[in-house]
């Protein structure tokens, strides 16, 4: 492979800088995505493997990433598990018709096998890795069991939680059950998408600092930890991102994980010190900085690049995904900051 520093880095092995990727790199603010979203919905360039493998190498070829990771969305695996996923133009995105309520409605649900359900997202990888052709590794992703819950229960995005969390507090043994079959689902996705040539998994837990850390540990970590442990391999890294759950880190760096993505309300210094070299860790810098002038970037990637200090383990990422409207050549700012601060913390 011709750059593997983002794989070396995941694994904590020397590497002669930090590598970079962006969450959400293969998106709506690069033209190039836009072009093609113009001629074509959501769900069709999700599904159709040579739209996605393409948007999966614009960032690469674009902003000169050490990392692609597949164009896809966390809510194709419920989908697969039998939900009606809707995605209409401007009107507040992606919602499933028909939420889940009860015992029963889980019970509808199926674990998929993704080569029939999701074999569009293994076509993608393949076409994608081939396309790469070893320039960058490729990353795999699915959402976590509490995450994807989160939009089976409430019907779409939310910011009370109530219906999930009436479950959770009420009939806790039903939202295990959801939570069981998602992850049972979630493991075998992406185990077909490391045979498909994903060369690292990412899990994104988005909403798992909504709840109490002991809540957390129940209802999101159990389920995560569950995942790596059973798609844990010695050549392909495991990423978890839990926005928000700052709180839990010494827990997520104890789970198997290669990776502990944060967020950028972590002081990553302070991160570094918690986790105790068990892990690598990945971000953060706040997705909104990359609105302000390219010296205001570079400042605040000397800052996290400073914090984290000399040696292994340290992927620069933002905390969050990259804002739709971020424009492009603040992006272009940030990796170039990378690639270049970085340099001296690793000549040693």
């Amino acid at each position: 492979m011709q750059n593997d520093i983002f794989l070396q880095a995941c694994r904590r092995l020397h590497v002669h800088r930090t590598p970079v990727w962006i969450m959400r790199q293969a998106g709506r603010y690069l033209p190039e995505y836009r072009a093609i979203r113009s001629k074509v919905n959501f769900l069709t360039m999700c599904t159709t493997p040579e739209l996605a493998a393409e948007v999966t190498l614009q960032p690469v070829d674009t902003l000169g990433v050490d990392a692609a990771i597949i164009f896809s969305d966390i809510l194709v695996l419920p989908q697969a598990m039998g939900m009606k996923l809707i995605v209409e133009e401007g009107k507040g995105g992606p919602r499933f018709s028909e939420p889940l309520r009860t015992a029963a409605d889980i019970q509808k649900l199926i674990v998929p096998d993704p080569c029939q359900k999701l074999g569009y997202v293994m076509d993608t990888i393949r076409l994608a890795r081939k396309a790469l052709n070893g320039r960058v590794p490729l990353i795999g992703f699915v959402g976590s069991p509490w995450t994807l819950a989160n939009y089976m229960i409430e019907g779409r995005g939310t910011k009370d939680f109530l219906s999930i969390k009436t479950m959770m507090y009420s009939q806790p043994s039903i939202l295990h059950a959801l939570l069981d079959k998602i992850a049972q689902s979630a493991i075998q996705f992406c185990e077909a998408q490391i045979q498909a040539g994903a060369q690292a998994i990412q899990i994104f837990d988005t909403w798992g600092g909504i709840l109490t850390p002991d809540d957390f540990k129940e209802f999101s970590l159990r389920y995560i930890e569950h995942i790596v442990r059973s798609i844990k391999k010695p050549d392909v890294p495991v990423i978890v991102f839990c926005k928000g759950a700052g709180f839990s880190l010494k827990d997520i760096a104890e789970i198997g994980t290669d990776v502990v993505g944060l967020d950028w309300t972590i002081d990553i210094g302070n991160a570094r010190t918690i986790v105790e070299g068990k892990v690598a860790l990945q971000g953060n810098l706040d997705p909104a900085l990359l609105y302000a002038p390219p010296e205001k970037i570079r400042e605040g990637v000397k800052i996290i690049l400073a914090k984290y200090g000399k040696g292994e383990g340290h992927i620069c990422n933002l905390g969050h995904g990259i804002h739709p409207d971020t424009p492009v050549e603040h992006v272009k700012a940030f990796v170039l900051a990378v690639k270049e601060e970085s340099v001296p913390y690793h000549s040693y």
